[in-house]
């Protein structure tokens, strides 16, 4: 039986278009693989502390016997999130972009995962791994837009998911997803259908590219 691992870091569960665009991912992977198995961890009901990196960090630097509490959980923690991308046969992340960078909520459990050595700097245990990123942006920020270059959240990602860790990885990616929230951008409403629309036939050819590789593996 194949698994899909899904992490979603929308802090607003009840109107997230990322997770939106993650549930059309999904249900192209679930139609198919129907026997498929489905992880998942939601960082905003169950957020990482913000110092359970320092604490793996540091739980490095002493001898086993000698760590506290903390450091123990710690790294069992890292080691729990670093299972479930291994053991799983394709990833799905929906990540949205907040204040201009990385969703806090990601870059923590990103940061607390790296430290397992199977997959931080020196790991290979995830690479070749079918992965689609599925990332909003409230406004625009492509080349031409006032705010050009304020996007500093989805190259990030791009690095750390597909050239640090090796992922096999897809993006897709809205923008816009503010208009018809913020009157300001109001103008801009076909232009936000056009890209939804889009947006949303990436997300479901990704969720079945997704599918392609562990349906050859199993």
């Amino acid at each position: 039986m194949s698994t899909l691992f899904r992490l979603d870091a929308s802090i607003l569960p009840g109107t997230s278009a990322s997770r939106a665009l993650g549930d059309l991912v999904e249900a192209e992977w679930t139609g198919a693989r129907p026997e498929s198995a489905i992880v998942r961890r939601d960082l905003a009901a169950d957020p990482v502390p913000a110092t359970a990196w320092q604490n793996a960090v540091t739980g490095g630097f002493v001898a086993e016997g000698d760590r506290t509490e903390a450091q123990v959980e710690a790294q069992a923690l890292a080691t729990a999130f670093a299972d479930e991308l291994i053991d799983a046969d394709a990833l799905l992340f929906t990540v949205p972009l907040y204040n201009y960078g990385v969703s806090q909520h990601f870059k923590t459990w990103f940061d607390l995962a790296y430290t397992d050595p199977r997959i931080d700097p020196t790991g290979t245990a995830l690479r070749g791994k079918p992965a689609t990123l599925v990332t909003v942006l409230g406004g625009n920020y492509n080349p031409g837009s006032p705010k050009e270059g304020w996007n500093h959240s989805t190259e990030w990602l791009r690095r750390v998911l597909g050239d640090v860790w090796g992922l096999d990885l897809r993006v897709v990616e809205r923008a816009f997803t503010l208009v018809g929230v913020n009157p300001a951008l109001d103008s801009f409403t076909d232009v936000a259908n056009e890209l939804k629309d889009a947006a949303e036939q990436a997300a479901r050819e990704a969720g079945r590219e997704l599918a392609a590789p562990a349906a050859r593996a199993a």
